[in-house]
């Protein structure tokens, strides 16, 4: 297994406003959604990268992965039927520095891949990004009363480890239900 290389300050510096490859194919499971990627993402050109992200360890304790997989380690994601992308696919500091208008950008290009790429499922991992994106002010996390082109739509809670409202086991629990749902479709 390869490991992410973590990136100097230049290298973080230098990747603002850089974007991500999506992993992506026809016919996944669940097309994992995120918000935007980060400066440590976009720098080593891996999703969910920076050390102390819950993403990867919550799709292996959900069942998702059969061991906890390293960001690098992406191509063994669509081995599993499991894909990532973005709504908006430009790197900063953090989802604060994006705006409205790009996070409601970003659910028409998700739509249309999600057209494309027919998966069973997106999963937005972020509840106020996708509130915003989707116009929804009142939505929670799981199950959306409405799919995305035929997809069925949920939502989890964002992974960034700067996300205090959540522990290990609040993630766990939220990926573990989308994997139950996926499991019964």
């Amino acid at each position: 297994m390869r490991r992410v290389t973590r990136p100097t300050a230049a290298d973080l510096r230098a990747a603002e406003g850089r974007s991500i490859r999506d992993v992506i194919a026809p016919g996944l499971d669940v097309l994992f959604c995120g918000i935007n990627p980060g400066l440590y993402s976009a720098a080593t050109g891996h999703h969910f990268a920076r050390p102390g992200n819950r993403f990867w360890p919550a799709l292996a304790a959900a069942g998702f992965t059969a061991r906890k997989l390293d960001p690098s380690e992406w191509q063994e994601l669509l081995a599993s039927g499991i894909g990532i992308t973005n709504l908006v696919n430009r790197a900063t500091r953090g989802a604060a520095d994006l705006h409205d208008e790009e996070l409601r950008a970003g659910r028409t290009r998700l739509e249309a891949k999600v057209r494309r790429y027919r998966p069973r499922a997106v999963a937005m991992v972020g509840v106020g990004a996708y509130r915003t994106a989707f116009g929804r002010p009142e939505a929670t996390l799981g199950r959306q009363p409405d799919d995305l082109a035929g997809a069925l739509l949920w939502v989890v809670p964002n992974t960034s480890g700067l996300n205090a409202h959540y522990q290990s086991g609040d993630f766990a629990r939220a990926f573990a239900e989308l994997r139950r749902e996926m499991v019964r479709r």
